[in-house]
C-alpha cells in the first residue's frame, strides 16, 4: 500500500476533482465535505441549479466555482469543468457525481490504478449492477451502451455510464459535439480512438431513493443516446477502421503480415480462413464503394480476422477488375434467361455491364461465393499445413 498521503499523491500527478451539479442540494454538501477529506483540489460546476445549491457553496470560498445562468446539461457542465481545470493547469480530473451515490472513500483505488498504468488510461468506475436499488432501466441502458461502446472501440468493459471517472485531459479531443448526458459516452469513445486505454475499476455504489435526484429524461435521453451511436458507428465503419487498419498496414512488410497476421494470430486457422473467405466473398460481389464498410462491419459482429478480411476484400484493385467483371459476366450467361450475352474478354466494359445488369449481378454473386470457397478452403489447408511445418 502506498505510504503517501492522498493529498500529496493528488497533487503530484497534478489531479482535481470535478463535481457538477444540478438541484442535488440534499446531497451536495455531504460530497463536498467527503472529496476534501482528500483534496482541496476541487471545482464544483453548478449547471444552473434553481435549489439552495448556491446558497450551500457559498460556504466553501477555498473551492474553484463555476456557476452557469442556466442547466445545460450534464455533458456541458463537464466541458466547463475540464476547460477549467486545463486552465489550472491539471493533468487529471476525477468526477464525481453530487447526488450521493458514489464513495469518497473510492478516490484512492483511482490512483492505485493510475499509478499501476504506464500509458495514457481513462479510468471508469464498475458498479455492481446487480445489487438490490438499482434501478432495472439503468442495468438495460448500461449494457446497451457497453455493447455499443465495444462494437466503437473493441474494448469490452462491464459498465460505460458511471459518471465516477478519472479522465487524463491532455489525451482527451479538443471539441465535442455533445452537451447532455450523451456526452459521458461521446468522451471515452472519442478517447479511445486516440489511443487512451478505457478501462474499469471496481467502486461502492448508493442508490437511496429518499435522497438521489435523477434528471435522466428515459425518452428524450435515450434518443439522444442512439443518435450519437449512430452518428459513432458511422464514423467508425468510414473512418476509425480504415484508418486503424492503413496504419497497421504501413508499419508492416508483406512478410511481417504473413507472420503476425497469418500464422501468429491466436485466431484458429478456420477463423482465419473463414476471415480471407469474407474478404473475397465482399471484394467480387457488387458492393460498389461500400466493400469497406461492409467487410469490417461483418468481421467485427462475426469477431473475425479484421485485418485478413480487409485486406483480401481489395480483391477487386483496378488491375483486376476486368478480369471480375468478365468472370461474372460469364458466369451470369449460365443463369440467367436465354437473352444472356456471352463476350470476349477484349470487349468488357462497363456499358456491357449497364445493359446487362441483372446477369452481371446475378454472375458477380455466384462468382463471389465460388472464389470465396475456394480461397477459404486453399488458405485453410494451407495455414495447417505451414503449422505442421513449424512443429
Amino acid at each position: 500500500m502506498n505510504a503517501v498521503p492522498i493529498a500529496d499523491r493528488i497533487a503530484i500527478i497534478k489531479a482535481c476533482v470535478i463535481i457538477p451539479t444540478y438541484n442535488n442540494h440534499n446531497t451536495l454538501k455531504r460530497v463536498i465535505d467527503g472529496v476534501l477529506q482528500y483534496t482541496c483540489n476541487v471545482i464544483v460546476v453548478n449547471d444552473g441549479s434553481t435549489d439552495t445549491t448556491k446558497e450551500i457553496l457559498s460556504s466553501y470560498p477555498d473551492i474553484t466555482q463555476i456557476h452557469l445562468p442556466k442547466n445545460a446539461g450534464k455533458g456541458n457542465a463537464l466541458r466547463e469543468g475540464f476547460k477549467k481545470a486545463k486552465d489550472l493547469q491539471y493533468d487529471y480530473a476525477l468526477t464525481i457525481d453530487s447526488d450521493g451515490q458514489h464513495y469518497p472513500e473510492d478516490i484512492p483505488g483511482f490512483l492505485d490504478a493510475l499509478e499501476a498504468e504506464k500509458s495514457p488510461v481513462l479510468l471508469i468506475g464498475n458498479r455492481s449492477m446487480n445489487q438490490d436499488g438499482i434501478p432495472k432501466k439503468s442495468s438495460f441502458g448500461n449494457a446497451f451502451s457497453n455493447f455499443w461502446f465495444w462494437f466503437e472501440t473493441n474494448i469490452r468493459l462491464d459498465d460505460t455510464q458511471s459518471g465516477y471517472r478519472l479522465y487524463p485531459l491532455q489525451y482527451l479531443p479538443k471539441k465535442f459535439f455533445t452537451k447532455k448526458f450523451e456526452f459521458e459516452i461521446e468522451v471515452i469513445v472519442r478517447a479511445a480512438w486516440n489511443g487512451v486505454a478505457v478501462k474499469n475499476i471496481p467502486i461502492q455504489i448508493l442508490y437511496d431513493p429518499n435522497e438521489r435526484v435523477s434528471h435522466f429524461r428515459p425518452f428524450r435521453d435515450f434518443t439522444r443516446i442512439s443518435i450519437l451511436n449512430t452518428v459513432l458507428v458511422i464514423m467508425t465503419l468510414f473512418y476509425v477502421k480504415p484508418r486503424d487498419l492503413f496504419r497497421s498496414l504501413k508499419k508492416k512488410n508483406f512478410r511481417q503480415f504473413l507472420t503476425e497476421n497469418l500464422l501468429a494470430s491466436t485466431d484458429s486457422n478456420s477463423k482465419k480462413a473463414a476471415s480471407i473467405a469474407l474478404g473475397v466473398f465482399v471484394g467480387i460481389a457488387p458492393f460498389w464503394g461500400f466493400q469497406t464498410v461492409i467487410v469490417l462491419f461483418l468481421a467485427v459482429l462475426l469477431r473475425w480476422n479484421k485485418v485478413l478480411a480487409f485486406t483480401f476484400s481489395n480483391i477487386s484493385i483496378p488491375p483486376m477488375i476486368p478480369l471480375i467483371i468478365y468472370g461474372s459476366l460469364q458466369t451470369g450467361a449460365l443463369f440467367v434467361s436465354s437473352d444472356a450475352v456471352l463476350i470476349s474478354k477484349n470487349k468488357t466494359t462497363f456499358d456491357l455491364v449497364k445493359n446487362n445488369l441483372t446477369q452481371y449481378v446475378v454472375g458477380s454473386f455466384v462468382l463471389a461465393l465460388l472464389a470465396a470457397f475456394l480461397f477459404g478452403i486453399t488458405s485453410y489447408l494451407l495455414l495447417s499445413f505451414s503449422k505442421k511445418s513449424l512443429k
